[in-house]
């Protein structure tokens, strides 16, 4: 069965980097778009970031744009999601999540989903 990994969460001061990792198994992992959610406390799942098959084209949301890069290696099975100046908005539970096609920003259209990773940001 399809399995997504996440791995590289933790507690950070406001300012310092993270790299999170998504390790996927199950799947043609080179078919898939993948992407990266978050979900704060009392908040709905929002898109972060999104890669092509091929790392040829990457989409961010605002909020992360200049801040966070997304990548992929798959000959690894993995993509990353690399933060660096980090704020406490950005605390959250990380997902990582694929869909065939095009890339998306919406989370119904993605099928498979890891169990999330927290990520805390101290002031």
């Amino acid at each position: 069965q399809v399995q997504l990994v996440e791995s590289g969460g933790g507690l950070v001061q406001a300012g310092g980097s993270l790299r999170l990792s998504c390790a996927a198994s199950g799947l043609t992992f080179w078919n898939y778009v993948m992407g990266w959610f978050r979900q704060a406390p009392g908040k709905e799942r929002e898109f972060v970031a999104a890669i092509s098959w091929n790392g040829g084209s990457t989409n961010y949301a605002d909020s992360v744009k200049g801040r966070f890069t997304i990548s992929r290696d798959n000959a690894k099975n993995t993509v990353y999601l690399q933060m660096n100046s980090l704020t406490p908005e950005d605390t959250a539970v990380y997902y990582c999540a694929a869909r065939l096609g095009s890339w998306s920003s919406l989370r119904y259209e993605y099928a498979y989903w890891g169990q999330g990773t927290q990520v805390t940001v101290s002031s």
